[in-house]
């Protein structure tokens, strides 16, 4: 089996012990049990043997392991320890397999489901700190009818546990039921619940790891000071202890409510850069319920904004070039144009007409298909821009939008590769090939509805009556001497001058040129 190291790095739901989202329902739902299961249970061992620990050797009050305390200590105590461990693990099972039917069933849920589902963690911190505090009621009465000085003691001590019991149960089940969290996320939007704030979890870990200690405290020191006599040492030792205690539940608590909110922040933080480096459909994991999941669905929904963004983008310089799109992105388009000196290619099917009508409809569009494939390919070779396809022709612009450094030897090398590349890639097709030089204007025309990209003038009118003559030419490629002359001196020495003619639309005589044959 291959290790996923992504998984690692990066885990979807903020822990590797979580698994992944695809994961099946089955597994997933194994995986809350064991985790719930052994935090619970985990948990409410480490507050019981505090609790004793603080209750037998630390506080103040009488001497519980005396034998007159024989009876709470040796049958009430660990009889409903034991009953209530077990209970407090079946309820919470029955609890959270009720809740969570929809999720084991494979269904997405209702609304109310939806809502119950994500009260989980709220509705087994309640079951935790009821059988605590039904636990503190029971074993304090035990010891206070035996001594009412150990009531403070023995009270204080069990509810204290308890409520950082149920604050690490609180985060723990949280934590644990975050798969199904994500599901139940996934089809709708989380119930609006204040208790639940991130804010909430930051101060109810400090008021349950700091707060109760230290209140503790202030009981010692009302304690000593109502008259109940305390040696030096075991004043130190009570402070020592408490502050210690206060230490470790404060360290886990903000610990484990910390990390509950640096999750979704870290999957937000890998995602983003996940989409700088170009892939626009990463989407996290949105499985808190609170305003940190707020911020994962805002994520998600920024991200396939700029994912829809980039592919009109994409459609857009499709239909109307790339140079045409990203100048439209830098400058607002308006209509109008302006002067400039550009390489104009024509390029035209020969017998396309016939060859619609002898052809099938679907084998007419695959040559033509095939036939602009190697027009757009060899024209963004020499960087140039297909400014429009004409049905069966195109017409490409070299130095317009974007300027050229030598657009007229763009434009000669470009016409003489296309005479070469069509007859090789396109057999069952010939294309008359026209190239000129010249000025044109070049802009946005049509309305201010419908505009697009074009250029206008001599030069194209000039191309596009070269590649008509071209077609009774030999190698239906023909350029305009002024396009020749403007060129490189090394593109200009692969063309020869067959004459002057002059062409319609024209007063002038133009001079025609031809690639040399080898």
């Amino acid at each position: 089996m291959r290790l996923d190291l992504s998984l690692l790095r990066r885990p979807e739901l903020g822990s590797v012990l979580l698994g992944r989202e695809r994961e099946s329902a089955r597994l997933r739902a194994l995986r809350v049990r064991i985790l719930l299961v052994l935090t619970l249970l985990g948990s409410n061992l480490v507050g019981i043997a505090v609790a004793a620990v603080l209750i037998l050797f630390v506080l103040p009050g009488p001497h519980l392991l005396s034998s007159r305390f024989l009876w709470p200590n040796a049958v009430i105590v660990p009889v409903y320890v034991g009953l209530a461990t077990i209970l407090g693990l079946v309820w919470v099972r029955a609890v959270v397999f009720r809740r969570v039917r929809w999720f084991l069933d494979g269904r997405d849920p209702t609304d109310r489901e939806r809502a119950r589902t994500l009260r989980l963690p709220g509705r087994v911190t309640l079951i935790q700190g009821f059988l605590w505090i039904l636990g503190a009621a029971l074993i304090t009465t035990a010891f206070g009818v035996i001594d009412p000085a150990a009531i403070p003691v023995v009270g204080f001590t069990i509810v204290f546990s308890g409520m950082v019991v149920c604050g690490a149960a609180f985060l723990f089940t949280d934590f644990g039921l975050r798969p199904v969290a994500a599901v139940a996320l996934s089809t709708g939007t989380a119930p609006r619940a204040r208790f639940l704030g991130a804010m909430t979890r930051v101060r109810a870990a400090w008021a349950l790891g700091s707060g109760v200690p230290i209140a503790g405290l202030i009981i010692v020191a009302i304690y000593t000071l109502a008259g109940r006599a305390l040696t030096l040492e075991r004043l130190v030792v009570v402070v020592i202890v408490l502050s210690a205690t206060s230490l470790l539940a404060g360290f886990l608590l903000v610990s484990l409510s910390t990390g509950s909110m640096l999750g979704p922040l870290r999957s937000v933080r890998w995602a983003m850069e996940d989409v700088t480096a170009g892939r626009l459909s990463r989407r996290v994991v949105v499985y808190d319920g609170t305003e940190l999941g707020e911020l994962q669905r805002g994520f998600n929904q920024m991200a396939a904004g700029l994912q829809e963004r980039e592919r009109l983008r994409d459609l857009f310089g499709r239909h109307v070039g790339r140079e045409v799109a990203e100048a439209a992105e830098l400058h607002d388009p308006e209509l109008g144009g302006r002067d400039s000196r550009v390489g104009v290619v024509f390029v035209d099917l020969i017998g396309s007409t016939e060859m619609a009508t002898r052809s099938e409809a679907a084998a007419v569009v695959d040559v033509l298909n095939r036939f602009f494939a190697v027009v757009v390919e060899t024209v963004e070779e020499y960087d140039g821009i297909v400014d429009s396809f004409l049905g069966d022709a195109a017409l490409v612009v070299f130095g317009a939008p974007r300027p050229m450094v030598d657009p007229a030897t763009a434009t000669v090398a470009c016409a003489r590769t296309l005479a070469e590349r069509l007859p090789e890639r396109v057999p069952d097709c010939r294309a008359g090939i026209g190239a000129s030089y010249g000025d044109v204007v070049a802009g946005y025309v049509g309305s201010d509805d419908r505009f697009e990209y074009t250029v206008i003038g001599d030069a194209v009118n000039e191309a596009s009556r070269l590649c008509d003559l071209a077609k009774d030419r030999d190698g239906l490629v023909l350029a305009s001497g002024a396009a020749v002359s403007a060129s490189d001196p090394a593109e200009a020495r692969r063309w020869e001058s067959t004459g002057f003619e002059v062409v319609r639309g024209r007063d002038e005589p133009t001079e025609l040129c031809v690639p040399r044959t080898a």
